[in-house]
């Protein structure tokens, strides 16, 4: 059987090149399709020296910089692909990957990280940050956005299956798509995170300060609570806001950005990290668990499904409804209150299900279900002509 694993491209090792790699760990003779790959040496030992396959993208100027500026061409790029010759695809779709084509005697499973999140519920809030509300500029971009539905629509018809990497996901991708899907949670390197289970006195925050991660809000709730130390790690466009706050408040302490270790060393440290993103799934509150570190989220989006709140058998964190700073302040309070039924071992034991090696045992099951239907199905065509 020839597999090809295709992607939306490959600039850095982060979530969803985490999935490549574990897809590539159960199809290791697999192809791989990119548009791009500018992915630093340092970076590439999860490919094994295999060849990557790249679109005309690739080549394109200053596409290692401005590629994701080249977005009315990527449905075209990604259909030139020539996989007639695959009997698998597995796409791993954040954007158009989902969008290559396929005849009617292959298996195409796409897994998806969220349906092109900019062009459907989150184009009005895209458009705001990006300043393409008004204007000449802004026309164009809401009639390419209206375009890209159109063509996203369409190609979801090209999928024989799809994965969604969290139960919020496959709620999108109804609302999108109109099509069911299975949910299989992505890989995350649980082994990376040492248990430890004495804690001290301070919460942790740790992401990429752009404005959805509400970096800025957290550490507005702390300049309101300066009995209670918090320690922020990470760096980005936010970045000054976060400073702006810790200036006027000695209880917050910022780190900017930090390597793994030092991360990790905070993590199993702390006393609970904050989380206060809706993401599609989020990978920073499963590590920390792994850790033994409970988790303080916003209750809404992958959190839900990763955390257990308050009031459920061997809770690992708390919720808090809005991203407001007193909603964090009520959740903190809680926590110090009720976060004596949150045990360390149980953080840890709820982030073990999310391991590498229980992604790859559910992917191979499914495909092999799959492959059996459809070989089945096949079958039982034949017998009627």
């Amino acid at each position: 059987m020839k597999v090809a694993i295709v992607h939306e491209w490959l600039t850095t090792y982060a979530g969803s090149e985490k999935v490549v790699e574990q897809m590539l760990e159960v199809y290791p003779e697999a192809d791989v399709f990119v548009m791009v790959d500018f992915l630093p040496e340092k970076d590439r030992g999860f490919l094994k020296g295999r060849k990557v396959r790249t679109s005309f993208l690739q080549n394109m100027p200053f596409a290692k910089k401005k590629y994701r500026q080249y977005l009315p061409l990527m449905p075209l790029a990604i259909e030139q692909f020539d996989l007639s010759a695959y009997d698998l695809i597995l796409s791993s779709s954040h954007a158009v990957a989902k969008g290559v084509i396929t005849g009617p005697n292959q298996l195409h499973i796409s897994y998806v990280h969220s349906p092109i999140r900019y062009a459907w519920d989150m184009q009005h809030q895209y458009l705001k940050e990006s300043g393409l509300q008004r204007g000449l500029k802004g026309a164009f971009a809401k009639w390419m956005l209206s375009r890209i539905r159109m063509w996203d629509y369409r190609t979801a018809n090209g999928v024989d299956y799809f994965i969604a990497n969290s139960e919020f996901i496959a709620s999108r991708i109804w609302k999108v798509y109109r099509r069911e899907s299975s949910v299989i949670y992505p890989p995350v390197n649980v082994n990376a995170f040492a248990y430890r289970e004495d804690k001290e006195d301070f919460y942790l925050t740790a992401s990429r300060m752009v404005p959805y991660k509400k970096m800025d809000m957290i550490a507005e709730a702390f300049a309101g609570m300066p009995d209670k130390k918090l320690v922020v790690i990470g760096d980005g466009p936010d970045m000054e806001k976060v400073k702006a706050q810790a200036a006027k408040s000695p209880n917050i302490q910022v780190l900017g950005y930090q390597p793994d270790a030092v991360l990790i060393d905070h993590m199993q440290r702390a006393k609970a990290f904050v989380f206060a993103a809706e993401e599609d799934f989020g990978i920073t509150p499963v590590e920390a668990q792994a850790c033994g570190t409970p988790v303080i989220a916003y209750g809404r989006g992958g959190s839900l499904e990763t955390v257990r709140g308050l009031g459920v058998p061997q809770p690992t964190g708390v919720f808090f409804e809005e991203q407001t700073p007193a909603q964090v302040i009520a959740a903190v309070s809680r926590f110090e209150n009720e976060g004596g039924a949150i045990q360390a071992a149980n953080c840890r034991k709820n982030a073990v299900r999310f391991s590498p090696e229980s992604f790859r045992k559910k992917l191979q099951q499914h495909v092999d279900n799959k492959l059996h239907h459809n070989t089945r199905q096949a079958g039982s065509v034949q017998a009627v002509l």
